[in-house]
């Protein structure tokens, strides 16, 4: 299989002289193990898969660390909390850094692990899916800002791919960049493994037929604010079953919950999350777009566009070893706007589908799949204005236009493929 160059190479690095140890989290077949091989080929490897070296990490750590004693790269650490301790022993008896380079596809129970033992001796980074800027090989590696400086920036190495829609339909798993790889035969495979490892590991579901339906009910719903009734109401369940199957498709990846922005001075604000799936091509497999020219003319289109958005903006910061829950929100309201467009009056929610925060600034950020934007879609914008201690920064129309151009002085329209 061909390597694709990921974004956080030079970061790895970078921490493996600063940190005793390294910690790369995501979901499962995003490359972890591939990436980590890769930059550090000399290193001994061992996966806690394996059902024996499993069984000695838990039961034995000691001896496991001394049978593979650092510099070592050790995968699927997640299976053995155990050892842990003992990785802390070996940090805290020598003075040396680069000692453990760990992996694991179940982010939320190892930071809990890795707080508790780790915490100062440790570099954390998340390895999502596949980036567009890394699967055209291009080398830009600055998160994602709407500004004229950043649009500037990105336009010297920038690619359109061939077709967007065919980039959103395939998704950002590595082993799918293969010509001969079959899509469906793919995601089937991977929905099937997640659900009998992972799921019964996190918490212990019998029932996988439901937990699978749950799957496809909910990435029916990507990009919309989480409504756990409405969920429960749908698969037959109650709704403490449906907060447990969020939680683990989040610990594990596949979704990212994007937290409402409410400061106390917009009253009326939103506080429940929007659901966003962490990969396109899997939420495209559970809700049978089974084509990418089906996709792009079909009901789901401007949701999955938008997710699609989403995620490579959450890529970017995580790409460049930032953590982006401390950067992204949106923001929705209870009132309601009158709008005035084409001849006619409509009332609409006061809705902004991203808001960056970097520096006390707030960059507003609708998402549309038009190939042209207008500026009456960033009508919402003025809402950030009056916000004590933040300033309202450039804003932007992410879509399928054709180039960065303004839509106001201090709006610009930006195609996808910029972020």
């Amino acid at each position: 299989m061909h390597y694709i160059s990921r974004a956080l190479e030079d970061r790895l690095l970078k921490y493996e002289k600063t940190y005793k140890a390294i910690l790369v989290t995501g979901a499962r077949q995003v490359g972890k193990s591939t990436l980590l091989k890769k930059v550090f080929p000399d290193r001994k490897y061992v996966s806690l898969d394996d059902p024996f070296m499993e069984q000695q990490a838990r039961e034995a750590g000691d001896m496991f660390l001394t049978l593979n004693a650092p510099p070592v790269t050790i995968d699927e650490v997640q299976r053995a909390k155990e050892l842990f301790r003992y990785i802390k022993m070996k940090c805290d008896e020598s003075g040396e850094k680069g000692l453990f380079c760990l992996s694991g596809s179940q982010p939320f129970h190892l930071m809990q692990n890795v707080s508790e033992s780790l915490s100062g001796r440790i570099g954390i980074l998340e390895l999502s899916g596949l980036s567009v800027r890394e699967t055209m090989g291009d080398p830009f590696n600055r998160h994602f800002l709407p500004t004229l400086e950043y649009a500037a920036e990105r336009r010297k190495t920038v690619q359109k791919p061939v077709n967007i829609w065919e980039v959103i339909h395939k998704g950002g798993y590595p082993e799918l960049q293969e010509q001969d790889k079959e899509w469906g035969a793919f995601y089937a495979d991977y929905v099937k493994t997640y659900m009998e490892r992972d799921v019964r590991e996190l918490a212990a579901v019998q029932d996988l037929n439901a937990f699978r339906q749950f799957m496809i009910t909910a990435a029916a719903r990507t990009g919309e604010i989480l409504n756990y009734s409405a969920i429960a109401s749908e698969i037959g369940k109650d709704v403490g079953t449906v907060k447990n199957w969020i939680s683990i498709l989040e610990a594990s990846g596949i979704i990212y919950l994007l937290e409402p922005y409410t400061p106390a001075v917009l009253k009326r604000a939103i506080k429940s999350p929007k659901l966003y799936f962490r990969d396109t091509g899997l939420v495209c497999y559970l809700t049978r777009w089974l084509t990418p020219d089906n996709l792009a003319y079909g009901a789901m289109s401007g949701p999955i566009f938008e997710t699609f958005a989403v995620s490579e903006i959450l890529k970017s910061f995580a790409n460049e070893g930032l953590d982006y829950r401390h950067f992204v929100s949106y923001y929705r309201g209870r009132d309601k706007k009158k709008v005035r467009e084409d001849g006619e009056t409509r009332e609409l929610e006061v809705e902004i589908d991203l808001i960056i925060e970097e520096n006390g600034i707030l960059y507003p950020i609708e998402i549309k799949k038009n190939t042209q934007a207008k500026a009456i879609m960033t009508s919402a914008f003025p809402v950030l204005d009056n916000i004590p201690g933040k300033a309202r920064g450039m804003g932007a129309v992410l879509c399928n236009c054709p180039d960065v151009g303004a839509l106001r002085e201090n709006i610009l329209q930006i195609p996808v493929w910029y972020i």
